[in-house]
């Protein structure tokens, strides 16, 4: 058996009809239920229906992709599938990892990732900050940009996505001089994101506040299996650690190439994907050539998964 990790998804990958192919599959049906119960709203109806301007609203995002993303990974515990090793989501697919890791109760976190959006939503004005994506320069280089355009105010790197792929986040138009700055710097692209608020900037930090008041509330268990979290690329067992890692990643960089790295220095050979789209898949290779992407989607790339894994070295 090859050895893989589990990544799950963040925001950005949500659409409209994303658990279409799994209408019927018992195990993933029920996470939606759970789901809708613990927020006494219609999640599957709008993750099924939209509007699609209402799921990309912050608030219903989070809470849908977690549902999303657990339903698929509960589908393939009950098809069958081999079981991972080791486990990390990219920001909000953290606490995915952390619900499939048997750390979080599915409701709890839920419940949590709603106050998690709500809180970050609130904590900067909308209009106020931005986000963009920097594509073809050095973190180094990046770095330099950002404290070189905050110029007073906020601009900083918050993802370390893959190598060349940094996004930033801050101020508005510490953002803007940011993008130039990186433009005359080399990049190839400076690219603004469709996102209403400077996710992992310091900027939000009065979310943390909230984050942890309504973290201290649930009950949180040591993960049956490692999960490596993004604020620090280290695994936690203690349910205080894990509170104050989910707190700090709120207005912290994801450092999610360091991640990636982690896992093959554990010996992974194969990185699966499970929850709407393809992005983190895509990733793999930019980040270790060595390492294997797969995505589990629906039913069918859920089985090519589990075929690829069996399959003898």
């Amino acid at each position: 058996m090859k050895k893989f990790a589990f990544v799950f998804p963040g925001q950005g990958s949500q659409t409209v009809g994303m658990m279409q192919a799994w209408e019927g599959n018992a195990a993933s049906d029920k996470v939606l239920r759970l789901a809708n119960e613990a927020l006494n709203e219609d999640l599957t109806g709008l993750i099924a229906n939209g509007p699609v301007e209402q799921l990309n609203l912050t608030t219903f995002t989070q809470p849908a992709m977690l549902a999303a993303s657990v339903a698929m990974f509960e589908a393939w515990q009950a098809a069958g599938g081999p079981q991972a090793s080791v486990m990390a989501g990219h920001s909000l697919g953290e606490y995915a990892a952390l619900t499939a890791a048997g750390a979080m109760d599915l409701q709890d976190a839920v419940r949590a990732v709603r106050v998690r959006a709500d809180a970050m939503q609130a904590a900067v004005p909308v209009g106020t900050g931005a986000m963009a994506a920097i594509l073809g320069l050095e973190d180094d280089a990046v770095l330099a940009v950002c404290q070189q355009s905050a110029q007073s105010e906020v601009v900083e790197a918050v993802n370390f996505n893959a190598p060349a792929q940094v996004v930033i986040a801050g101020h508005v138009d510490a953002v803007e001089r940011a993008m130039e700055a990186a433009k005359q710097a080399g990049a190839k692209r400076a690219v603004r994101l469709p996102v209403s608020a400077p996710f992992h900037s310091s900027l939000l930090r009065p979310a943390a506040v909230v984050l942890q008041d309504a973290l201290n509330k649930i009950d949180i268990q040591a993960p049956k299996v490692s999960v490596i979290h993004n604020v620090d690329v280290q695994t936690h067992q203690s349910p205080d650690a894990i509170r104050q890692a989910l707190v700090d990643q709120a207005w912290h960089p994801v450092r999610w190439t360091q991640t990636i790295e982690a896992m093959a220095s554990q010996g992974v050979t194969h990185i699966v994907e499970c929850g709407p789209g393809k992005v983190l898949s895509g990733l793999v290779r930019r980040i270790n050539r060595d390492l294997v992407g797969l995505s589990v989607n629906d039913p069918q790339s859920m089985q090519k998964a589990i075929d690829v894994l069996r399959e003898e070295a």
